[in-house]
């Protein structure tokens, strides 16, 4: 586990923007908070380190956008989902399970039974108005290096 905590828009952008040039293929981000949070700015940061220059907006009436960068990038909005056959319908088992591209789920945690069991899950609180708080908890291999690779890089961050 990690925790981060970020004091501007600015600085949620970086920590995004680090996890963003050490991400691997195959890697599922969860991500979690209330509303307005800062979820989808994550997102976006980590996606333009990847070198997506569309415009990166929540699909929460989509359902899923995909960006190409580096990788493919699959970013699904689960807020609006009512159940796991919904899931199903818009394909969300074969894009989670997918070993090549990234994958980022905004409301992860409204169905934590169809979740990958390699994902980093990465749950954002609000502490005031701008400062947030990150926990970081990898389930997995692939995941849990990732995490002991942004806990190096943290920890040398000033």
């Amino acid at each position: 586990m990690l925790t981060c905590v970020t004091h501007s828009p600015e600085e949620t952008a970086h920590l995004a923007g680090t996890i963003g040039k050490i991400i691997r293929e195959g890697t599922v981000i969860c991500l979690d908070g209330e509303l307005g949070v800062g979820k989808t700015l994550f997102v976006r940061a980590l996606a333009r380190t990847l070198g997506v220059e569309s415009d990166v907006t929540s699909p929460t009436f989509n359902l899923m956008n995909i960006y190409e960068a580096a990788c493919p990038i699959v970013h699904f909005d689960l807020y609006r989902i009512a159940s796991e056959e919904e899931l199903e319908d818009i394909g969300f088992f074969e894009y989670a399970e997918a070993t090549e591209g990234i994958v980022l789920i905004e409301w992860a945690e409204k169905f934590p039974n169809a979740i990958p069991a390699d994902h980093l899950s990465v749950r954002i609180d609000a502490l005031d108005a701008e400062k947030r708080k990150f926990t970081f908890i990898a389930a997995g291999e692939k995941s849990e290096a990732l995490l002991e690779e942004l806990k190096r890089i943290v920890d040398r961050e000033p």
